[in-house]
């Protein structure tokens, strides 16, 4: 069995250590992670500042369409904004990455060539997640061989919610091998926990762990698909977790919060997170990212008071 971070390979070496292991992470106080959380969400961001965080908060972001109605014509124009969000003004950042579904992959990196910006795609028969492994497995070798730079794979949260440790950390492993190129430029893995399905606090650490030990590149809060997404105190709990291990791996993992972030505002407390968490090192779109679609038109509406003394309004950007 292929083995984790050397500091913790006795963790993952069965299913009753890998247990042990998890159940013995301390446990979340759940009163005090959401005042810290609600506390950090207080802070004033002015001038300057906000604009720093609004330009970064563009350049973090994974400009997303997941819908059963996508074609190729919208997943071009969604890179064209990717690649230049604000054609009245150059100096934008552009954005992270452009996430579809696999079958999209071949459009979106044709459009996105040469630009920069990442293609992303989801996996593992997302956002279920409830298909046999040959089938996920299969599903990632199309998005990679299409020209996926990353890939968003989703947790078999049966597994997890059962017990089933082994399988779930097994599974993970066999989708980052399958991110791997004979080129070694290999895709970056995201791992999605589904914070909202996964009930309570303690299961969000030790899903944040079971991930890292696996080799996620990035933890993921959700998909978007369901009632609840990514919140304040689910985020800056898994960002602890990435804080916590980093420390005692030397091991940096990033962290993606996804779904009902749609606002400067929020965008900015999520910043504000990061940085009082884990540090300014984690303050870049390597390590951080917003799992998004509606959020880059605020950002822009912002932008632009900031630049101009005045809202635009929705006129004035893209409808995605």
């Amino acid at each position: 069995m292929p083995t984790t971070a050397p500091a913790f390979s006795d963790a993952t070496a069965s299913d009753g250590a890998l247990r042990r292991f998890l159940h013995g992470l301390p446990g979340v106080d759940a009163v005090g992670l959401e005042a810290r959380a609600a506390s950090l969400g207080t802070r004033s961001i002015k001038t300057t500042a906000k604009a720093y965080a609004i330009d970064l908060a563009i350049s973090m972001i994974d400009l997303t369409t997941l819908e059963g109605a996508d074609t190729p014509g919208k997943v071009r124009a969604l890179a064209a904004k990717a690649v230049n969000p604000d054609p009245t003004d150059r100096t934008t950042p552009r954005t992270a990455a452009v996430c579809v579904y696999p079958d999209m992959v071949a459009t979106a990196a044709a459009a996105l060539a040469g630009s920069g910006v990442k293609v992303a795609s989801v996996a593992t028969a997302f956002p279920a997640g409830r298909a046999a492994l040959d089938v996920k497995l299969a599903d990632v070798r199309d998005a990679v061989a299409a020209g996926a730079d990353e890939i968003d794979m989703v947790i078999d949260r049966g597994a997890f919610l059962s017990g089933h440790y082994l399988k779930v950390y097994e599974e993970i492993l066999a989708v980052k091998a399958e991110c791997a190129r004979a080129d070694g430029t290999d895709a970056r893995l995201k791992v999605i926990f589904e914070t909202g399905e996964l009930s309570t606090y303690d299961n969000i650490r030790r899903a944040s762990w079971l991930g890292m030990l696996a080799g996620a590149d990035f933890i993921k809060t959700s998909t978007g698909k369901v009632g609840t997404n990514a919140t304040p105190a689910n985020t800056l709990l898994m960002l602890e977790a990435v804080r916590d291990f980093r420390e005692q791996t030397g091991v940096q993992i990033g962290v993606k919060p996804a779904g009902g972030i749609r606002t400067s505002k929020d965008a900015i407390k999520f910043l504000v997170l990061v940085n009082e968490t884990a540090g300014e090192d984690w303050l870049d779109n390597h390590w951080f990212r917003f799992g998004a679609s509606s959020l880059l038109n605020d950002l822009l509406m912002q932008r632009q008071k900031l630049a101009t003394g005045r809202y635009s309004g929705p006129d004035y950007v893209t409808v995605d």
